[in-house]
């Protein structure tokens, strides 16, 4: 019999434009064959979702599996942080971001349940974001405010395309534009004031499925990694996007970095994005808080 022994799915429907549902029962079928006690639970919206999630806490669980992308791991999080119950993930959605960084097998349910039953709870740290409009809200990868959540903003207002591709349409509009934002950060109490493209705050290093913007970032070092972009150049910054994706950006002129356990971060009309997800408008203090989340991961 296996250490989990009982286990809360919770899927997303919508994740992977629609294959989650299909993994879900690809990793069920894989845990009954190892003898694990399955609950599945799948929410009509995000509220609803939290709430069932909140009530499968109560009744206890060896682990809250997530079936799907960022955008419900990052509704998981606000039910987990700070408890002892582990978080297990079945990749199925777009960007991925919190299974790349922990190892876990992107495109193989029963592999990446595999790792829910045999693998080792780790604990790691969250970042905390408090907006002055009283938002209280945990991330497990990055939080982003600039360039990228100018771009998110866009694709979040537009109606077509659809998938990548309307992500896509949206940066160029926004490159059109482009313009640097006066930001005001406090790193740990010492202010800075200047003027950036974006600011990125990582937990972990990667974001948007696979962008290394924070690549020294180290969940369990009780920090977060400040990435920081100054060009107002369009020809530089498509130059700048592919590097990115390694993680070679921090060693160019227009990018500096910084390392901090609390940063405020103020820009006028400017929104925070955290796990993809949008959270409130900028002031927002946000801060990395050690250990605040146990998460399963291969061995």
């Amino acid at each position: 019999m296996t250490a989990r022994a009982r286990v809360t799915v919770l899927t997303n429907p919508a994740s992977g434009h629609g294959s989650a549902p299909h993994a879900a029962e690809r990793a069920i079928r894989q845990f009954q064959k190892r003898g694990v006690d399955v609950v599945a639970i799948a929410g009509r919206d995000a509220a609803h979702a939290r709430q069932l999630t909140e009530g499968a806490l109560e009744r206890g669980m060896d682990a809250l599996v997530v079936v799907g992308g960022d955008g419900i791991i990052s509704l998981a999080l606000q039910v987990l942080a700070r408890t002892e119950t582990p978080l297990g993930i079945v990749p199925a959605g777009t960007g991925n971001d919190h299974a790349r960084e922990f190892g876990i097998p992107t495109r193989d349910p029963e592999a990446a349940a595999d790792v829910i039953v045999d693998g080792i709870v780790d604990t790691v740290d969250l970042g905390h974001i408090v907006g002055a409009d009283g938002t209280r809200r945990w991330f497990g990868t990055v939080m982003a405010a600039g360039f990228d959540s100018l771009v998110t903003d866009r694709t979040n207002r537009m109606r077509w395309p659809h998938g990548r591709m309307r992500y896509n349409v949206a940066m160029v509009a926004e490159l059109s534009q482009l313009r640097l934002l006066p930001f005001r950060l406090s790193f740990d109490g010492a202010e800075v004031s200047t003027d950036l493209t974006l600011a990125a705050f990582g937990n972990t290093r990667s974001y948007g499925g696979g962008m290394r913007i924070c690549p020294n970032a180290d969940p369990r070092d009780g920090l977060l990694d400040v990435t920081m972009v100054a060009s107002a150049s369009r020809t530089r910054l498509i130059r700048l996007f592919p590097t990115v994706f390694k993680g070679t950006h921090v060693h160019l002129d227009e990018v500096t970095t910084r390392r901090a356990r609390t940063i405020t971060v103020e820009s006028p009309g400017i929104t925070a994005y955290a796990d993809g997800e949008y959270v409130c408008p900028l002031p927002v203090e946000v801060s990395a808080v050690p250990g605040a989340l146990k998460i399963l991961r291969p061995g």
